[in-house]
């Protein structure tokens, strides 16, 4: 399937000239996140609930929207992964790993999903929100804590995994957290990440300067970096998992359409998931950073609402041929072997 970085093949008979896409963004949001309705505990800015747990601001809200828009997401990755062994993740962690690690779980899904996998696992999902689930494996647990602070999990991980924490951390918490990924995992353990690139790009030049979607993602970076969060996670990640001390590292890279606009089947159901997640998680990506943010001054609330529409108008355009890049990287814990030969070849070298 063509989700590596070579040009989408768009499909000729997709769109008419006169309408735009047929689908509506609710149709694809999930019953089972009216749950998230039932958590009381946040603080709520602008219409939106947002964490409340650490004494920072955190720009992604934590609400029954945003939920929506991690379970489409969610969905969107099983699909562009679709053709592979295991849709989940690459990480090779054999068949019966013991206990793994699912930071900035969000709604819950893919922990739930691996404890499905594997009933041999203990998977924890820990965030700084409690994820709105009414029914988990046995195997699975969820967790409010923030994975900045010292690890206080007894057992040792075989795996621990990250996905969508763009603009999560500011330079100094990556760095802290890598470090204590390494440290928790297993000798052999890996570690996985998949970002996307806020940024939208098309190949074919249908979007245009004059297009809102044309400058998103560099705005939004500018945003973030005044926030001391930058969302370039997916190009800082890579290296600074090699600074942890990871080695055995991995990287693939994916264009994601936003929109059914590809040739290739499973690229038109991914790019008809991306298009509503989207249009569900749109308003959460921007509405604290452009209230604070934004530039040349923060926007206010109304601004926000108008420039979505304006969004919005242009995601649905079927003559628009975008997509998102996505980066993910694997990456393993040196074997004991490995360590203690790490060991004595540092010890070599210090001796007089």
């Amino acid at each position: 399937m063509a989700k590596n970085m070579d040009q989408i093949v768009v499909d000729p008979d997709f769109y008419t000239m006169a309408t735009g896409y047929d689908m509506d963004p609710q149709d694809l949001q999930s019953d089972t996140t009216s749950l998230a309705s039932t958590i009381a505990r946040g603080r709520v800015e602008n219409g939106r609930r947002y964490q409340a747990t650490k004494e920072d601001d955190y720009w992604g809200p934590s609400d029954e929207q945003q939920f929506e828009a991690f379970e489409i997401g969610h969905m969107m990755f099983l699909v562009l992964d679709h053709d592979q062994p295991n849709s989940l993740f690459r990480a090779p962690i054999g068949d019966a790993p013991k206990n793994i690690l699912d930071i900035g779980t969000g709604q819950g899904n893919w922990a739930i999903d691996v404890a499905d996998r594997y009933p041999s696992a203990t998977v924890r999902g820990v965030d700084i929100f409690p994820p709105p689930v009414s029914w988990m494996p046995p195997n699975c647990l969820f967790e409010v804590d923030d994975v900045l602070r010292e690890w206080t999990w007894r057992e040792p991980f075989d795996f621990i995994h990250m996905r969508l924490m763009y603009g999560a951390f500011p330079p100094e918490g990556w760095h802290t957290l890598y470090k204590q990924a390494y440290d928790a995992l297993e000798p052999g353990g890996w570690i996985e990440q998949m970002e996307l690139d806020v940024r939208v790009y098309s190949d074919d030049g249908t979007l245009k300067k004059e297009h809102q979607l044309y400058g998103w993602g560099d705005m939004f970076i500018r945003c973030s970096e005044r926030a001391g969060r930058s969302l370039r996670t997916h190009e800082t990640m890579r290296s600074a998992i090699e600074e942890a001390g990871f080695v055995d590292v991995h990287e693939e890279k994916y264009k994601i359409p936003i929109g059914p606009w590809a040739r290739d089947n499973a690229l038109k159901e991914a790019g008809h998931l991306q298009y509503g997640h989207w249009n569900a998680a749109l308003e959460g990506w921007a509405m604290w950073l452009l209230t604070h943010f934004g530039e040349p001054v923060p926007w206010s609330k109304e601004e926000v609402h108008v420039f979505l529409a304006k969004v919005r108008m242009e995601l649905s355009n079927p003559h628009i041929h975008d997509y998102e890049p996505a980066n993910r990287v694997w990456a393993r814990k040196p074997t004991r072997e490995e360590l203690e030969e790490k060991e004595v070849k540092i010890k070599a070298e210090t001796l007089p």
